[in-house]
């Protein structure tokens, strides 16, 4: 293979590493060792900073894989869906377990973190096309039609709605749109807010954006003025606008609802950003996950630079800004800002030291702005509407609308455009939620609420989110709840601190303990401080709330974890020595009793 001819494609730039790594990969099933030599000669990179890199990334591998590689999600949502079945027939039909490629070399079986699909599932990505609502049925047909060798775009019979019915599209992903507000799904004319934004002075912008109180949407909520004006005041001989599109939390896909429907929004916004703070480019860092709108967002692009929006001068105002589209190779913690800028110069997502933050010194060292996709559509709106428009919605702290992703046990999953100030008891109804046993708002780094907390208002002074909600009956076991989160946060860790290396590995294990019936009570003030350890000691974002999925359970179930534990004893040993011994007997043949007479 010519490893020369990819790396001039794009241009041998050292911040398109994880790009060409996935073209090498798509075009020989894999990345071989004469790949990673090649590209590290031609980048100036040693053996191991590529090798690092592509280990860093879930959906980058250098062992040779199947022709179909099913990548099925194994989310919280998607267990609830019936994804043990699911998997269970995968298996079945390629003849070998997850992890795995068959002996014919036709499947890789893999799992993976939510792939934002949570109102579909079980859902799974099989050579980056979206397949939902699987089933064993589903699985068998498919599996036949990958024997016979048929391409994976052509096995998508019916397409969702919207623009994944758009031939740069053709998904079967379906929006699910429940309801609308008036920002985001707000009347919109391309062009109007940019436009307008060119008739005032940058700092004008700001001040507009300011005033309106926007909150980041990405669940953060740092006022985007703010940071905006921190980049602008900031010196460098360049800037950059940075979108946000990795929303990883499982449980959120609202950010994909927003840029299948509304990119012009996005993109728009993304522009007045860059006027604002005096930025000539802009980045989109799409997930992996969303490759398949890759294309359209990309047509998109070019329609907006042929209508004046982007380019050279944009409006006949003389203004520059471009946007260019970089792609995620998934990794969770590339959602933290500092992460992610790193994953757009080419290198693993692991989060950067602050100070410096990434207005001071973010892409390529540069002063940048690292916005959500959904904060970037509603600036939109506010240039054109006003603060004041905005300021009439939600609450005097949390302004506006917020769009949340529900899933779980309701009705109607989907995406709900609300004002902040909305209580969870008046959401559970809007979606049609029945004999709730708890509500996870904020994904699993967020906070597990029981009924007593139902009267609590989703807002920045009460309950944040990014926009994940997950509902589960009473008929769910929270413990598989919790297990599930662990196991996410254990698989998603960069790895580079203890705390969270470490901790949470050490945390699950004291959970398994209480959940199996051989905890205590010590166990639980245990698990507890541990918690809080890992918490306050962690580096960045991802440690900082892996042990929520305990530490809020605890809080809001303790009678739940307490029926686990026994009351009378202060230390019971996780070491069964009877159920030893007996599995050893039933290994060599030996009667168990008479071990025990021997013993």
């Amino acid at each position: 293979m010519n490893y020369k001819k990819i790396l001039q494609k794009y241009r041998k730039d050292r911040t398109r590493l994880i790009e060409i790594l996935k073209e090498i990969q798509a075009t020989e099933g894999y990345i071989p060792e004469k790949g990673i030599l090649s590209v590290a000669d031609e980048l100036g990179l040693s053996r191991a900073e590529v090798e690092g890199v592509i280990s860093f990334y879930h959906f980058l591998s250098a062992r040779p894989l199947g022709k179909y590689v099913i990548y099925l999600n194994n989310s919280i949502t998607a267990e609830m869906a019936g994804r043990e079945k699911v998997a269970r027939a995968w298996e079945q039909e390629a003849g070998c377990s997850f992890g795995q490629t068959s002996a014919d070399g036709l499947f890789t079986l893999l799992e993976t973190s939510c792939i934002g699909m949570n109102d579909q599932e079980p859902a799974a990505l099989i050579n980056r096309v979206v397949f939902t609502r699987l089933n064993p049925e589903k699985v068998s047909q498919l599996a036949g039609w990958m024997r016979e060798g048929r391409a994976v775009e052509d096995m998508v019979e019916e397409t969702g709605d919207g623009a994944n019915n758009h031939q740069l599209v053709r998904a079967m992903v379906r929006n699910n749109i429940r309801k609308t507000g008036p920002v985001v799904f707000g009347d919109y004319s391309a062009g109007q807010a940019i436009r307008k934004a060119l008739e005032t002075t940058p700092e004008g912008i700001i001040d507009e954006v300011k005033k309106a109180n926007l909150l980041g949407r990405g669940g953060a909520g740092f006022p985007t003025g703010l940071k905006w004006e921190f980049c602008r005041k900031e010196k460098g001989e360049q800037r950059f606008v940075i979108c946000n599109a990795d929303e990883g939390e499982p449980g959120t896909f609202k950010d994909r609802v927003i840029l299948t429907e509304r990119p012009e929004m996005v993109f728009e916004g993304m522009a007045i950003a860059g006027y604002a703070v005096g930025a000539r480019l802009g980045i989109l860092y799409l997930r992996h996950e969303y490759s398949y709108l890759r294309r359209y967002l990309e047509h998109v692009l070019q329609k907006m630079r042929e209508q004046g929006w982007l380019g050279q001068n944009i409006a006949g105002r003389g203004f520059a800004f471009d946007i260019e589209i970089k792609m995620g190779a998934g990794a969770y913690v590339c959602g933290e800002e500092s992460a992610l800028i790193e994953s757009a110069e080419g290198k693993r997502g692991e989060p950067r030291d602050r100070p410096p933050f990434p207005v001071q010194k973010g892409y390529l060292n540069l002063p940048s702005t690292v916005n959500n996709v959904e904060t970037l559509a509603t600036a939109t709106q506010i240039i054109v509407h006003g603060a004041n428009w905005f300021r009439s919605m939600g609450t005097p702290v949390s302004t506006g609308t917020k769009l949340l992703s529900v899933s779980g046990d309701c009705q109607k999953p989907g995406i709900y455009e609300v004002e902040y100030g909305l209580t969870i008891k008046e959401l559970l109804e809007m979606v049609g939620a029945e004999d709730t046993l708890a509500v996870q708002v904020g994904g699993p780094s967020g906070n597990c609420i029981s009924e007593a907390g139902f009267g609590r208002k989703i807002c920045f002074s009460d309950l944040p989110t990014g926009g994940s909600i997950i509902i589960f009956n009473r008929s769910r076991d929270l413990f598989a709840v919790v297990r599930n989160f662990l196991d996410f946060f254990i698989e998603e860790s960069c790895g580079w601190c203890v705390p969270c290396r470490a901790g949470n590995v050490l945390l699950k294990k004291k959970f398994e303990k209480i959940a199996s019936g051989l905890g205590t009570v010590q166990d639980l003030k245990e698990i507890e401080a541990w918690g809080k350890i890992i918490k306050s000691t962690s580096r960045c974002g991802l440690g900082q709330t892996s042990p929520n999925p305990v530490l809020t359970t605890l809080s809001n179930f303790r009678e739940v974890y307490e029926s686990r534990v026994s009351k009378e004893a202060d230390f019971i040993p996780e070491f069964d020595l009877n159920r030893a011994v007996a599995e050893a007997c039933a290994i060599t043949g030996r009667k168990f009793q008479e071990e025990q007479e021997h013993a």
